[in-house]
């Protein structure tokens, strides 16, 4: 891991400490900086925190349309990247968002999310 940007680092734990604006932040001033693949990455971590940003605030429908965006971007990468576990993450996304994506309505009233659901970003070879 000490070959990762500290910025980076600094955004991830900022997401796992549900810091979802604070997040994006972060990882956006890297993501400007960043090329090619990085940067598409860099670009579904900080969708997935917009959308959960905005699930925390009962913006289904912003939630929604980020979490398409962050989705499709994220499962195009392996299993690992960037010294995380994306698979583990984009199914916990995924497990997260499970009662909106149901709902099957662009904006569904009465959804809102579950603490016990936040999915959390892993480092590869943490449990």
């Amino acid at each position: 891991m000490d070959d990762l940007p500290e910025q980076y680092l600094k955004g991830l734990q900022l997401f796992n400490d549900q810091e979802f604006f604070e997040a994006h932040d972060e990882l956006e001033e890297l993501w400007s900086e960043a090329m090619g693949e990085q940067k598409n990455f860099l670009q579904g971590l900080i969708q997935a925190s917009v959308s959960l940003f905005h699930f925390g605030n009962e913006n289904v429908g912003g939630a929604l349309k980020l979490y398409a965006s962050a989705r499709s971007k994220l499962e195009k990468f392996p299993p690992t990247y960037m010294g995380i576990d994306v698979l583990k993450f984009v199914i916990d996304y995924e497990f997260c968002f499970e009662e909106l994506l149901a709902a099957g309505v662009t904006c569904p009233s009465g959804i809102e999310i579950r603490d016990e659901r936040i999915p959390v970003i892993q480092f590869v070879g943490q449990d």
